[in-house]
């Protein structure tokens, strides 16, 4: 890319329902476009989440009117309000490709993350090769003409870094406890049964919601 992207700065409603709308065009694709119960209903996810939120509907439509308005979010049918749906157009703004979107959306969604925590969560996203892939796509996000992220200092008793996205604005950036490296694995396990639950749960809601809508009920 030969110039600087002017990257947008986001607030934390329009990030979540951004992100959102990135993670389920590639986990969730027969739902996606998503309806505002569906994206309403993913915002607020428990899992695969940071913070846990606990939006409403209006707030999910402002944000996504903020989007809109940015060009980063469009309606993909018209009509009434039930029958809108949202997509997004991250990578139709900027010039980014599948690997970089999804570790965007990682990072928007779950907080900073080192390269082998985006290596285990990125699976329903993108299947990267190696970690030396995700440090490449790291290193291509983090250049000066293409400043999406930024890579944070060490913490102690931590054999990675960690990278955190630019969207939000440049940010201080608070130190945590560090986090218990043997339990990494199974807590991710865990995270990805729960959000495949989850995501179950919605793809079945929706399509009850499209057939009582064909009932009349």
């Amino acid at each position: 890319m030969d110039s600087a992207i002017t990257i947008p700065v986001l607030s934390t409603e329009e990030l979540r329902v951004l992100g959102v709308l990135m993670e389920k065009s590639k986990t969730t694709p027969d739902y996606y476009p998503m309806t505002l119960n569906g994206l309403t209903t993913a915002c607020n996810q428990k899992s695969s989440r940071k913070p846990v939120v606990d939006y409403d509907e209006e707030t999910v439509v402002l944000a996504l009117n903020s989007l809109k308005k940015k060009g980063l979010v469009s309606t993909a049918t018209g009509g009434s309000i039930r029958a809108v749906k949202y997509k997004h157009n991250f990578a139709i703004v900027f010039p980014v490709v599948p690997a970089e979107v999804a570790v965007i959306c990682l990072l928007i969604l779950r907080g900073p993350q080192t390269p082998g925590e985006i290596n285990t969560n990125s699976g329903r996203l993108y299947e990267f090769e190696s970690i030396e892939e995700v440090q490449s796509v790291l290193d291509k996000l983090s250049q000066p003409g293409t400043l999406f992220i930024k890579q944070l200092p060490r913490r102690s008793g931590q054999k990675e870094v960690r990278f955190m996205h630019l969207l939000g604005g440049e940010i201080e950036f608070e130190e945590e406890e560090t986090p218990q490296e043997p339990a990494r694995k199974s807590v991710s396990e865990l995270e990805a049964r729960v959000t495949k639950l989850e995501e179950d749960y919605l793809s079945i809601k929706e399509a009850l919601n499209k057939l009582m809508k064909e009932l009349g009920l």
